[in-house]
């Protein structure tokens, strides 16, 4: 059975790539985090603030990615188990079905073997032509010589016959028991290999949780120190923070492009002037606002901007959800791989590879590299080059 791998946590810190991340090692490595009094003394300077918010969000930067290394290894880690754990469950199948075979054909090359045994017994009791001669002396079911004849010819070739089925019999068994002794062993060898790739994944899940826990901790901590500084409501922060979070995932530096996948259907060209209209409404937001919930007419969300885009060129790409649309898209048949995308596409963000995942955010590609998005309550609607890390592996087409 394949492991649960372990899901993100929905209020991870970090800040966006205006901030450089620093170590933690080297940046005052005896106190890496400022203390609240710190924080206090940093709000009566502006530049003193500034420096204290950039050094809150190195440092948040800098766990963040250490946690999507982490992720990354315990993602690579649970696949390995589950290809182990697919090497094992296929040779297990096969030592089942040899079992199977292997009684079955013991049980018919005992059977064989027990009817060579009565002849064999027989003619001993008879002598070698006894069987035989009881045929020539039993006139009652012989008529004639002829038929005599041939009945004693037919009981030596069935005598023949069976002692060639028996010893047939018996090395099909002995060699389906052959297999099964190699299939076992197999076996043995990839339920080791299942247990150690178990184990792997474990502790890499382990540490995974550790920086996860570790990070929730002080979310408390620098959610509140941010808001203070910024002088915002926590709330509020604690969804900057968030977005920020996504989007610096979306930016991870090991992330070297979208990942292929194969075509799943035949998707056909995009409508031109559709997708003109659709880009640009998207296109007179740029510089609004982005608030949770909202499409318009000056506000945005991520799926409220591509709804509304779609909506003004009259096409319905599901609701006001990034996963919504990308199942109303799948429902559709329009997903098409992210190499084939086309200016108009949508793509979206998963924190997993699943088919199935929540997609937490979504944008509206404009070819060459480039997309709109309503991003996060930090940013305004924007084109900015795309970003691969997160980034699902289909685009879907609204227009076909």
């Amino acid at each position: 059975m394949k492991i649960k791998r372990s899901k993100l946590i929905g209020l991870l810190m970090v800040a966006g790539l205006v901030f450089t991340p620093i170590s933690l090692d080297s940046a005052n490595a005896k106190k890496p985090y400022p203390s609240q009094q710190e924080v206090l003394n940093a709000r009566k300077n502006v530049a003193k603030k500034r420096a204290m918010i950039k050094r809150l969000q190195g440092i948040i930067t800098t766990l963040t990615y250490q946690q999507v290394a982490l992720e990354k290894i315990a993602m690579l880690k649970a696949e390995k188990y589950n290809q182990a754990k697919d090497a094992e469950d296929a040779v297990a199948a096969k030592v089942k079905v040899l079992q199977k075979k292997v009684k079955a054909a013991t049980a018919q090359a005992s059977l064989a073997k027990e009817q060579l045994a009565q002849i064999a017994s027989q003619m001993w009791r008879n002598g070698a032509a006894g069987t035989s001669l009881n045929l020539f002396l039993n006139g009652n079911k012989a008529g004639n010589l002829l038929y005599k004849l041939g009945a004693q010819e037919q009981l030596a070739q069935s005598s023949d016959q069976i002692y060639k089925t028996a010893i047939q019999r018996q090395q099909y068994a002995t060699a389906l028991a052959s297999q099964l002794k190699v299939a076992k062993a197999d076996l043995a060898v990839k339920t080791d290999a299942a247990q150690t790739a178990l184990q792997q994944a474990q502790d890499a899940a382990n540490s995974l949780q550790k920086k996860v826990d570790e990070q929730k901790a002080l979310n408390v901590t620098f959610t509140s120190q941010l808001a203070m500084l910024e002088n915002i409501s926590t709330s509020l922060e604690a969804q900057r923070i968030k977005g920020l979070a996504d989007e610096a995932r979306q930016n991870d530096p090991n992330a070297t492009g979208p990942i292929d996948a194969p075509s799943l259907y035949d998707v056909g060209p995009p409508d031109q002037r559709k997708v003109a209209i659709a880009i640009a409404f998207a296109k007179e937001q740029l510089g609004e606002h982005y608030v949770l919930g909202a499409m318009g007419p000056n506000l945005w969300d991520c799926s409220g901007l591509s709804k509304g885009s779609y909506a003004a060129a009259g096409v319905y790409i599901g609701t006001h959800s990034a996963t919504n649309q990308f199942y109303n898209m799948a429902a559709k048949r329009r997903l098409v791989p992210l190499k084939d995308a086309q200016p108009g596409d949508l793509m979206w963000y998963s924190y997993t590879s699943d088919f199935n995942g929540d997609k937490y955010h979504v944008v509206i590609y404009l070819g060459d590299g480039m997309m709109i998005e309503s991003p996060n309550p930090l940013r305004v609607v924007r084109i900015v080059p795309l970003r691969h890390g997160d980034l699902f592996q289909y685009a879907g087409r609204p227009t076909p």
